[in-house]
């Protein structure tokens, strides 16, 4: 398995898909980085060479943000929201959806499963 930015890629795949393994690295972005480096998208990651590796580890080290830097830069930006009590961060605090979807349904995945409520007494229970 090759590695590449401290993270095994898996070697049976394109190189373009294996890239995609890395978080913070899209299909897109991965198609970027192999035109730039002049990297044929079609040839299987255990079929690179190691200077080619090395190459393609340096180019994304220098200039992209991936994997732990970008889950901490990613943490820390939701942590400053809800530090300043910003919409989004009161959002991410209480557990709801942060862009403006809609929670009276379709909202089960932030606020988890089904809490039921008891329902109103009538009048005929209560005297």
């Amino acid at each position: 398995m090759p590695r590449i930015a401290g993270n095994d890629i898996p070697a049976d795949k394109r190189v373009v898909i294996a890239l995609t393994y890395i978080y913070g690295i899209g299909k897109a972005l991965s198609q970027k980085i192999l035109k730039d480096l002049n990297i044929d998208e079609n040839v299987r990651a255990k079929d690179i060479h190691e200077d080619q590796l090395s190459m393609l580890g340096a180019y994304i080290e220098k200039n992209f943000t991936i994997e732990g830097q970008l889950r901490r830069q990613e943490m820390q930006n939701i942590s400053r929201m809800k530090s300043i009590n910003c919409y989004r961060g009161i959002r991410h605090k209480v557990g709801l959806p942060v862009r403006g979807q809609r929670t009276k349904t379709n909202a089960r995945t932030r606020k988890g499963r089904k809490k039921t409520v008891a329902g109103k007494k009538s009048v005929k229970e209560l005297g």
